[in-house]
């Protein structure tokens, strides 16, 4: 039996002047559906704050070298929020029911790390998926064709300019030489899934050749210079 979920997104923006020369936007965005929720603080294109309604609390996701900041009562005012969201949702459902909806697939899938691959020293992969509508898409991740859930974490969808929506989902790891990730992207407007695929290949294993051919063009253009210098001793 295929199920209809409806999804309602709010989104608050506001611009910070932090200094003469630099803007930073700030955005609130709660989102709901009948069975779940999200209420995220972001500044630029980073979650700085959410909100964990399983675990009821409010998790700040700062990484550990930035200033520290408290959100005192922003999980209280995110579980009122959803309660307001449920209910737009529930006026919403019923004046869309007779428009028809409009699906447009993902135009970009792109799979990266934060850092520089060192073997052994834990990172983040990337997994970005954008110009989808409506949102959400359901991401997964696999490991050497293994289901991976554990040190996942998918950001809300946030809209772009266009009207359509991006999602980010991350996952921690730790490069093992040899193995093969994948982030895989099911969205309603897709007639199958997009996946795209990360293989972990030690630096130095390419770094040989890559400087093998650099130390050869290097001799070869010094030959080139010895010639010509000499070719002008000889025409004096």
């Amino acid at each position: 039996m295929k199920m209809e979920v409806w999804v309602l997104l709010l989104i608050l923006s506001s611009v910070l002047c932090v200094s003469a020369d630099v803007l930073y936007g700030d955005n609130w965005i709660n989102g709901c559906s009948d069975t779940d929720g999200d209420s995220v603080l972001m500044l630029d294109d980073e979650v700085v704050w959410y909100a964990d309604f399983n675990k009821q609390m409010g998790v700040d996701s700062l990484p550990v070298f930035a200033d520290p900041m408290s959100f005192p009562g922003f999980y209280e005012e995110a579980v009122a929020d959803q309660q307001v969201c449920r209910y737009n949702l529930k006026v919403t459902r019923q004046a869309m029911k007779d428009v028809p909806k409009e699906l447009d697939p993902p135009s970009s899938l792109i799979i990266y790390t934060v850092l520089n691959v060192e073997l052994g020293v834990q990172n983040t992969l990337i997994c970005h998926v954008t110009g989808f509508y409506p949102a959400p898409v359901n991401v997964t991740w696999t490991k050497n064709e293994q289901k991976v859930t554990e040190g996942t974490n998918t950001s809300v969808p946030f809209p772009n300019k266009d009207g359509s929506f991006k999602q980010t989902s991350r996952l921690q790891f730790i490069p093992k030489q040899g193995d093969v990730y994948s982030c895989t992207v099911e969205h309603v407007a897709l007639i199958q899934p997009m996946t795209k695929f990360y293989a972990v290949v030690n630096s130095d294993l390419i770094l040989g050749p890559a400087m093998f051919c650099g130390v050869g063009l290097t001799v070869g253009v010094l030959g080139v210079a010895a010639g010509i210098f000499l070719l002008i001793r000889a025409t004096e």
